[in-house]
């Protein structure tokens, strides 16, 4: 730790990387609290996987991979959701399909590609400390729009996480607002891939909020709590794999698992015991 805080006073990537840790925190609490609490890991995922495609086919055609990886994300939220609302009792086989296609067009344009790009290797595992300045303002920009929609529809993405029928009750376009909530998704996977990589992004875009579910109750406190053990987990994992000189994403993963293991058997444990003192006679 002491190692990476001297590191950051004379390396300008160091500090890029604390950036971009920090800025990837933000999407991991929001979109993730949606996620974890309406139960589409598996729909992230797919989204997460298809976005390869976009990439390889960016790179081919000399365009920024992340420009493509943010096309590529959104389209595939699109198609997810599209599978979802008219193939429900299919989604599990076609979403899979479609993950594996996306990730296989995504390899032949790489294929054919002229050269070997050895920068689309940190896409797909991750490298934190490649992160150039123009990445930066992307993630800051897909974060402002993550909180200005989350602010605007608070109430209206509230009701569709929680309850379809209610919402749909109460007159809510829901097929739009669910959509839309893919789509904030897609944008969070984008800012993920930098800093873990296509492979471990649902990781990292579940675990915080997972674990702030076991500890804090309204959505708005889940968020926030989510934000921060993000912020942890980046920072610590980039802190804990300087020395060793260890890959961040990685470590960033590992470090979220061992948190997420802990507050599990935490959370249970104070079940159990609630469970006891209330069975206790005069409890």
């Amino acid at each position: 730790m002491s190692d990476l805080a001297t590191a950051l006073s004379t390396h300008g990537f160091l500090q890029a990387a604390l950036l971009a840790g920090l800025l990837a925190s933000v999407g991991c609490g929001i979109a993730g609290t949606y996620v974890v609490v309406k139960r589409i890991g598996f729909l992230a995922g797919g989204i997460a996987h298809a976005v390869l495609g976009g990439m390889g086919a960016a790179l081919y055609f000399g365009v920024d991979p992340m420009r493509g990886a943010l096309v590529a994300a959104l389209l595939a939220a699109l198609v997810v959701g599209w599978i979802t609302l008219r193939f429900r009792e299919h989604e599990d086989t076609l979403i899979s399909a479609f993950w594996a296609v996306g990730m296989a067009v995504g390899v032949l344009f790489i294929a054919r590609t002229p050269g070997y790009s050895v920068d689309l290797m940190s896409y797909l595992f991750g490298n934190i400390l490649l992160v150039p300045q123009e990445d930066l303002w992307l993630m800051a920009g897909l974060d402002a729009v993550l909180l200005l929609t989350v602010a605007a529809l608070r109430r209206p993405l509230l009701a569709v996480a929680f309850d379809e029928e209610f919402a749909r009750v109460r007159g809510l376009p829901v097929t739009l607002l669910y959509l839309l909530l893919l789509c904030l998704v897609a944008l969070t996977v984008v800012l993920l891939i930098r800093v873990v990589g296509l492979i471990l992004v649902i990781a990292l875009l579940t675990l915080p909020a997972a674990i702030a579910t076991q500890h804090a109750t309204t959505l708005g406190r889940i968020m926030l709590l989510a934000v921060v053990l993000g912020g942890l987990f980046t920072t610590g994992g980039l802190a804990l794999s300087y020395g060793p000189d260890l890959p961040a994403g990685a470590t960033m993963i590992l470090l979220a698992g061992v948190a997420y293991l802990a507050s599990t058997l935490l959370h249970h444990w104070r079940q159990r015991r609630r469970a006891r003192i209330a069975a206790a006679p005069g409890g």
